[in-house]
Parts: structure tokens; C-alpha cells; sequence
């Protein structure tokens, strides 16, 4: 058996989140002691990991409901199907993390990058190849980011990613008032704003880039080479930020759903 506590900490979610699925009949506990503490087995484990799964790939609270309680649902059938997912997003990551890796180093100054070759040296057979793959595995979400990007003129495009430079080192400049200082929310929020001449970004994204930065070595070293403490302290001050987005998220869809009922 697992405890609110145990269960979120394997998760990665916050309790918060595991009540909220269990008002909404979600997931459920296996069973409730008498001091009303929730207890789940396996079996919630399971159904957790295929909720996290399917929020992963866009679907809201109420479709992955309907889908886990059918009764044809079949669980083998569905972990297949998400790591086809998973190994197309792979593949697309794997195309642009040269990329997202070369321009981090050319904003500190440790590699040279012309403007027009913003996207790490592709030439163009190249650049329409990869884009064409990112329409093909992401729809219109990637073809509306690819659209948005080449929107802007080369001198935009060096003011953005100028802008994206000048946060990171806020950051670093106000690291000692703390991971959950408001100076650094208040940068956070210049930060999530600033992935949005991109792409909107959810929540689960946002979690993941602070968890990249620190995790992944060729950030880390990069974000190190700014601060020593950096990485681990972006992706601390995110998992905060995170976490108070996903409450401010959760109050509004128990909002909505009493108001349906």
C-alpha cells in the first residue's frame, strides 16, 4: 500500500493533485483508514501512470476519465501505444536538442552562430526535411510553431533569444534571495512568457525544461559555466513555479466541474 505522500513522490505530483483526482473519481484510494488517511495499491498505481500518460499527450481530465473506466480498455494495448507515442517525440527531440544545445552556447559566448544560421547550421534541404518530419509527428501544433518562428524578421529573432540570455542571468544575479524568492517567480514568469514566441507551453513542459537543465549534461554543463549552483537551483525554482501553476490549475477545473453538477 502507498500513502498520499509515498504515491506523489513516485509520481512526481503533488498531493494536491491525488485529492483532486480522487473529488473527481479519478483515482480513486483502494481504501481509507479511520483516521482518513487514503491508502492506494498497485492496481492506483497503474491507473495513475496511464493518466499522467494521457495528460502528456493533451487529453483533458474528463476524455482520460471516459477512456480508463471503459470497459474495454485494455492496458497492454494502451502502454504500446504510448511508447509509439514516446519514440516519435523522441525522434523529434533528438533532431533539436544539436540545435537547442549550439544556440545556448553562442548566447554565452562559447560558440559562434550567424543569425541566419539561427538553427545550429542546417541548411535549407535540411531545415524543410526536419520541419516537414515535425508536421508530420506534431500536426498542427508544430507546423503553427514553425510558422510563428519563420514570422519573424533575423533582427527579431536576436532580440528574442537576447532576451532569453538576459533572464538567465537575472537569474543568476538574484539566486541568493532564494528558489521561492518573488524575484524569482517574477523571472519565471519573464521566462515562461519568453517560450511563448515559440510555443505555448504546458505545465508538464515547463516541469520537464527544469528537470532538462539540470539533468541533461550538455545543460547542465552550460547553465554551470553561468553559476555552479545554477542548474539545480532553475530546476528547483521551476518545480515551485510548476507547482503553483498546477494548484492555480486544479482550483479552476474543480471550479468548472461543480459548476456542472
Amino acid at each position: 500500500m502507498y500513502t498520499v505522500k509515498q504515491l506523489a513522490d513516485l509520481a512526481g505530483v503533488s498531493r494536491r493533485t491525488l485529492h483532486y483526482y480522487d473529488e473527481i473519481g479519478l483515482l480513486r484510494p483502494f481504501s481509507t483508514t479511520k483516521s482518513g488517511y487514503r491508502q492506494y495499491d498497485d492496481s492506483a498505481l497503474f491507473r495513475l501512470q496511464q493518466i499522467l500518460f494521457f495528460r502528456e499527450i493533451g487529453l483533458d481530465l474528463r476524455n482520460i476519465k471516459e477512456i480508463l473506466d471503459d470497459p474495454d480498455f485494455d492496458l497492454i494495448s494502451a502502454l504500446r501505444s504510448h511508447r509509439q507515442t514516446m519514440q516519435e517525440k523522441k525522434k523529434r527531440l533528438e533532431t533539436l536538442i544539436q540545435t537547442v544545445d549550439t544556440t545556448i552556447m553562442h548566447l554565452i559566448g562559447d560558440v559562434e552562430m550567424s543569425k541566419k544560421n539561427i538553427f545550429d547550421g542546417f541548411n535549407e534541404e535540411k531545415q524543410k526535411q526536419y520541419e516537414k518530419e515535425a508536421v508530420d509527428n506534431w500536426g498542427e501544433t508544430a507546423s503553427e510553431s514553425i510558422k510563428l518562428w519563420n514570422s519573424y524578421s533575423e533582427e527579431r529573432k536576436a532580440e528574442i533569444m537576447q532576451e532569453g540570455s538576459d533572464i538567465y542571468q537575472e537569474i543568476v544575479t538574484n539566486m541568493g534571495k532564494g528558489t521561492g524568492s518573488p524575484e524569482i517567480r517574477a523571472l519565471l514568469v519573464r521566462w515562461h512568457q519568453h517560450m511563448r514566441y515559440f510555443y505555448e507551453p504546458s505545465i508538464e513542459t515547463l516541469g520537464g525544461l527544469g528537470n532538462m537543465y539540470d539533468e541533461h549534461p550538455d545543460f547542465n554543463a552550460t547553465f554551470t559555466k553561468m553559476h555552479p549552483d545554477l542548474p539545480g537551483f532553475l530546476k528547483e525554482a521551476i518545480a515551485i513555479y510548476v507547482d503553483e501553476l498546477e494548484t492555480q490549475w486544479l482550483e479552476r477545473e474543480l471550479g468548472i466541474l461543480e459548476e456542472s453538477d
